[in-house]
């Protein structure tokens, strides 16, 4: 079948809202997969199209989606929703590219161990699989017309969000100063590298250091050793004029932050795990959900989000840090502690993330 026909049928024209009162979307979804597998009356599918090598532990997919996804801008993140196993499991994952031409979707994943969509995705999957797209997310973009020096940031697997940006910003030209300092342990690590390199020496305006932690460099464009004041100051470049922007594991962005944010023009970080906080609430309590009718004892201490998990309930989850919002439920009453910051919360009414808040007292939820 050719891939370029569309389905007779567009949710948004006027035919579409002539006959919405009488479809039911999941009745058309089962039907109009039956001859097209991406075809739905308004959910954003995607349909995995090619796969690369990025390092020796990350691939890079694209995906292409179908004609309801409502697009992104560079530095955005995006949940996938994929059946492993029969059971629809969602994570997020940055968009490594800005819009490209052929509408393909790029991301680029880190096997994590013990990580079971990343494993999936980058071992198992097969061009040809069909995920769940949720709305692209996130503040880490560049304003419209960039102005200024910027300093990337990024560790790990925090490259991908800035490489996006990175590519939007080789797409014009390189029209501000940019700095990216890239840290990995090993070299063999890193993503992007090569295309990393050839920007650097198309653009003066573009500098790179891979910084080094567990292997000596061994080129002009790398460094040794893990984010400190005496690593910045020598490749950050003149600090107080730049605008930062952060990425990587909690433990790294707060170092970031500590070292940067009184000290720079702006700063502007995304943390893909949380920083390590000392929680020493011990002990269970009773989760009263509203809707079902149903209490649940959990122990203090552990997120909400894993706490219903450990219960056999699967609550709306996403990223699992606090950023996409698929998780955020009301509180009627009762006090909460928010884990990346450790601060105690007691207002009694209010919108919480489950993942990046754990019970300190009895709680009521409307779940």
């Amino acid at each position: 079948m050719n891939a370029q026909f569309r389905p007779p049928l567009r949710r948004s024209g006027p035919l579409a809202r002539l006959i919405r009162p009488l479809v039911k979307p999941d009745v058309f979804d089962f039907w109009a997969s039956r001859v097209h597998r991406t075809w739905t009356w308004e959910r954003p599918l995607a349909r995995l199209v090619a796969r690369e090598t990025a390092s020796v532990d990350a691939v890079t997919l694209l995906f292409k989606p179908n004609r309801h996804w409502a697009g992104h801008r560079a530095g955005q993140h995006v949940n996938l929703g994929v059946d492993i196993d029969g059971v629809r499991v969602t994570r997020s994952y940055s968009l490594t590219a800005p819009s490209r031409a052929d509408g393909l979707l790029p991301v680029t994943i880190k096997a994590i161990e013990g990580g079971r969509v990343s494993r999936h995705l980058c071992r198992d999957a097969r061009i040809g699989d069909i995920v769940e797209l949720g709305h692209a997310f996130g503040e880490m973009t560049l304003p419209a017309s960039p102005e200024g020096s910027f300093l990337l940031l990024a560790a790990g697997s925090g490259i991908t969000p800035l490489m996006a940006l990175v590519r939007e910003l080789a797409g014009q030209g390189m029209p501000v100063d940019v700095t990216l300092l890239y840290w990995v342990r090993r070299r063999d690590e890193a993503c992007f590298l090569d295309e990393l390199r050839a920007f650097a020496g198309a653009h003066p305006r573009f500098r790179l250091r891979l910084m080094l932690t567990r292997e000596a460099a061994a080129s002009a464009d790398e460094a040794e050793g893990r984010i400190g004041d005496a690593l910045l100051s020598a490749h950050g470049g003149e600090l107080a004029a730049q605008q930062v922007m952060a990425c990587g594991p909690g433990g790294f962005v707060e170092a970031a932050r500590g070292l940067l944010a009184s000290r720079v023009t702006a700063f502007h970080a995304e943390a893909f795990t949380a920083p390590p906080v000392a929680v020493v609430d011990e002990g269970e309590i009773d989760i009263r959900l509203q809707r079902s009718g149903r209490t649940l004892r959990v122990a203090r201490g552990t997120s909400l989000l894993e706490a219903l998990e450990a219960q056999g309930l699967r609550p709306p989850s996403g990223c699992r840090m606090g950023i996409c919002n698929t998780c955020a439920c009301g509180k009627s009453a009762g006090s909460t502690r928010h884990l990346p910051s450790g601060e105690l919360v007691h207002e009694p009414t209010q919108a919480l993330k489950l993942c990046i808040h754990s019970a300190a007292t009895d709680l009521e939820l409307d779940l």
